[in-house]
């Protein structure tokens, strides 16, 4: 038993720091759709970038991008959510508080392929040890 709780330690330490780590991956993913849209935005909305060029394609509407602007909305928003669950996840893990938010958050990380999903998986399969839910259970509140 002695070595199981060792073992199960060893994990959440291991857990937790990879929580802060997919937390990074999704701030720089915020700072990379912040970038696109910059660029989509510069050759969308100026029509003279395409004037005089041989093979010049069609000027896509402006109600399209406008569209477009959704998506980069509904994904900065689904990163920083992502970033903000993720460090709050390692925190727990590291205080052994909150068992049941790391396994939603991590049921969540299963979205976010690759990195997210291995972590998503990986956390459930520990946080559902029995265990694991008696270190929980023994750490001071």
């Amino acid at each position: 038993m002695r070595d199981q709780r060792a073992v199960d330690r060893e994990h959440l330490r291991l857990l937790a720091i990879f929580h802060f780590v997919v937390a990074g991956l999704a701030v720089a993913g915020i700072g990379f759709l912040f970038l696109h849209y910059s660029l989509m935005s510069a050759v969308f909305n100026n029509p003279q970038m395409w004037q005089g060029k041989p093979n010049q394609p069609p000027p896509l509407p402006k109600e399209f991008f406008a569209l477009f602007k959704w998506f980069y909305v509904i994904g900065g928003i689904s990163l920083i959510l992502a970033a903000v669950g993720n460090v709050l996840s390692g925190l727990f893990i590291q205080a052994r508080k909150h068992r049941v938010f790391s396994i939603v958050v991590a049921a969540m990380d299963c979205l976010q392929i690759p990195f997210g999903t291995v972590l998503g998986v990986f956390t459930i399969i520990v946080l559902v040890r029995e265990s694991v839910a008696e270190l929980y259970q023994s750490s001071p509140p």
